[in-house]
């Protein structure tokens, strides 16, 4: 009954947006709701050093973006709410694809002077293929931006969804009053006063009140009525089913720099959010409420602390309870492993758990056991569905700056392929290390971690490249494998797991080799067999 009843009270949900939107601002004042923090680190404002919760990484803090995901938790009304908070920039998109197969939810920002950006499409459009729920939150409304209901039409034309607005804004920018709570029929006064942590709301059930001129004036009455009107008249009234099913999605309006909106957004959304989702693996269906452990590993971080060379396996629970020093069955090693220290976390503080439960996120320590996609299950031999590799857009030549440091700069590269950072490709003609990246702004950062976290220098060498391409032998001894093998073999190459690569220089290249060895077929995506 207890497994049940903690299930119950879980709700694991992802916030996705493009750069700049607002993420990171509207994690930070989750977490003050939730009482996690007793001051949010504006993420612009120099006066606080103290940075976001969230962005931990010495190089996210001098951009002021986030590279890693985060996790961060805290318990809210009765309910324990997993965050997980995505990287917007396009560099490290993979990284957030990977982090969505790990969510029950998502709530996409938007900004209200920007609407809809292209990152954010690419991401609701993952989020549709796997019909995840959403909740839009529109941010920034402390500034002027783009008319409401424009915005709306944008989100239903470029996002593909059909939408209904829970909060509606009393004006915009210099004449933003407010925001009119259709959830809980009352109104939201905004001061102004970004100080005040919590702003106060006046319960309004009635819009055609008299009073209501009283508090906002005549003119914002008036328009906030006719909005209201127009509101009913064209969106469909919210209904849980169709929002669960990812056929409908809120909308909400608000500024989170100045913490406003947030709470109706976090309040709505405890309500309506779902419990953890059954969730596929090759063998079957695996339902959060069965008694037997499973869960996998969807995200790698080296270095989380660098004083400890340590790295921590992301674990999403699938169903069941994992507990603290029980041994667990490690699918693709075939073995079993006992976990003396999993770990939850806390914004940047992590701790310890004796027991978690489907739908959590443990941490747990790996001296290299795990790769992103592994199982860990009580005993059955499972495999969950859907983290692949996608083939990298940029490929350069890495070599080494110290030839002393040779071990450290091994050692580093490795790590952080394990990560997901970027991927290795070794040749087979020279043992020659590629590593292909999805944006040029990975390369950055794994040459600032290698010197700072392993002191080993790098640099790269260009290389033209078009696309990787994991190939499939049809038959290793046939004559058409053989000459593919020999004519390539320059551009042949290894990834970490050994598959056999191919690195086309264009995608004429690609068309050719695929009409000359037909029965040699080419993969974009790792994840083919």
């Amino acid at each position: 009954m207890r497994l049940q009843e903690e299930i119950k009270k879980r709700r694991t949900f992802g916030i996705i947006s493009h750069p700049d939107a607002g993420k990171t601002t509207l994690t930070e004042k989750l977490l003050l709701f939730g009482g996690a923090i007793q001051e949010a680190g504006a993420v612009k404002s120099n006066k606080i050093k103290k940075g976001a919760t969230s962005d931990f990484m010495e190089i996210e803090r001098q951009r002021g973006i986030s590279v890693a995901t985060s996790v961060l938790a805290f318990n809210y009304r009765d309910r324990k709410i997993n965050i997980l908070d995505t990287p917007g920039h396009k560099d490290f998109a993979e990284d957030t694809f990977r982090t969505l197969t790990a969510v029950d939810s998502v709530i996409v920002v938007i900004d209200v002077a920007k609407g809809v950006e292209e990152q954010t499409e690419k991401l609701v459009e993952v989020c549709r293929m796997r019909n995840i729920p959403m909740i839009v939150f529109i941010n920034k409304l402390d500034r002027e931006g783009k008319d409401a209901f424009d915005l709306l039409d944008e989100v239903e034309q470029k996002l593909n969804l059909r939408v209904t607005p829970l909060s509606f804004p009393i004006g915009m920018g210099y004449d933003f009053k407010g925001i009119y709570n259709v959830w809980e029929k009352n109104i939201n006064l905004f001061s102004g006063d970004s100080k005040k942590n919590i702003e106060e709301t006046i319960a309004f059930d009635d819009v055609n009140n008299p009073g209501l001129e009283k508090i906002i004036g005549e003119k914002a009455a008036t328009d906030l009525r006719d909005n209201l009107e127009l509101v009913y008249e064209v969106y469909p009234d919210f209904n849980r089913d169709e929002y669960l099913k990812g056929n409908l999605q809120p909308v909400f309006f608000g500024s989170a720099l100045n913490n406003f909106g947030v709470r109706e957004l976090l309040d709505c959304f405890v309500d309506i959010a779902p419990n953890p989702l059954p969730k596929k693996a090759e063998e079957r269906l695996v339902d959060p409420n069965e008694k037997e452990f499973s869960g996998f590993v969807f995200k790698i971080h080296a270095n989380m602390d660098p004083k400890h060379r340590d790295r921590l396996a992301f674990i999403k629970i699938v169903s069941g309870t994992f507990e603290r020093n029980t041994p667990y069955l490690h699918v693709r090693h075939n073995k079993k492993l006992k976990f003396s220290s999993p770990n939850a976390f806390f914004a940047e503080k992590k701790e310890i758990v004796d027991i978690s439960f489907a739908g959590d996120i443990v941490g747990l320590h790996d001296t290299g056991n795990f790769k992103i996609g592994d199982t860990l299950t009580q005993g059955e031999a499972l495999n969950f569905k859907g983290i692949p590799s996608f083939s990298p857009e940029h490929f350069r030549y890495i070599n080494n700056a110290d030839p002393m440091k040779a071990k450290q700069l091994d050692k580093g590269i490795s790590q952080l392929m394990d990560e997901g950072v970027a991927q290795l490709f070794t040749l087979e003609m020279n043992n020659r290390k590629i590593i292909g990246t999805v944006g040029a702004l990975q390369y950055e950062v794994i040459q600032y971690r290698l010197e700072h976290e392993y002191g080993a220098k790098c640099t790269y060498e260009n290389l033209p490249v078009h696309k990787a391409c994991w190939v499939e032998p049809a038959d290793a001894n046939s004559e058409e494998f053989k000459e593919f093998k020999r004519v390539k073999q320059k551009f042949l190459a290894k990834d970490k797991q050994g598959q056999l690569v191919f690195l086309a220089d264009s995608a004429f290249s690609i068309q050719m080799t695929q009409q000359k060895y037909p029965n040699v077929k080419l993969h974009f995506v790792s994840e083919y067999k």
